[in-house]
């Protein structure tokens, strides 16, 4: 009987952890969106792909597709139009003289720290009223669910 109510509980916390997230990207693409011409210098694709080139290094969109848990035909569309704008490049794979690797270029680095610095500046504002425990408590929450996400076996 107490295994009853257990689960129950548990699929309550459950049943809300799924309401808040879906809340959560409701709230951050229309915030997103109201905010000022700053954050949105960049694509939610592209200052993605940015972010992880700049912390990994250059990567073959094999491995940025995987990396970031998309098609590689989705990729390669998103990397060809940062190209055309100039936030990245494309150089011969020195692994794989077939392939190529995709480098961020010093303008898409700076327009990602942009955006970087006005969503940081944005979520100071945000949680300004929070103790600094919290933001801690929430920074390392948000990890660990993203890590958990990552974990799961892709279909």
């Amino acid at each position: 009987m107490g295994e009853d109510i257990s689960t129950e509980a548990g699929d309550v916390t459950l049943g809300r952890i799924e309401t808040e997230v879906a809340m959560l990207m409701r709230l951050g693409e229309a915030t997103r969106r109201r905010t000022s011409a700053e954050h949105r210098v960049l694509d939610r694709a592209a200052y993605v792909i940015l972010r992880h080139l700049a912390d990994a290094g250059p990567q073959n969109v094999s491995a940025l597709a995987a990396r970031l848990d998309l098609d590689g035909s989705t990729v390669t569309r998103q990397v060809s139009a940062m190209q055309r704008d100039g936030l990245i490049t494309r150089e011969p794979d020195p692994h794989d003289g077939r392939g190529m690797v995709v480098s961020p270029t010093p303008a898409g680095l700076q327009r990602m720290a942009a955006v970087q610095a006005a969503r940081t500046r944005l979520y100071g504002e945000i949680l300004a009223d929070w103790a600094p425990e919290d933001r801690d408590t929430l920074a390392e929450m948000l990890y660990r669910l993203n890590q958990s996400l990552e974990r799961r076996p892709r279909r």
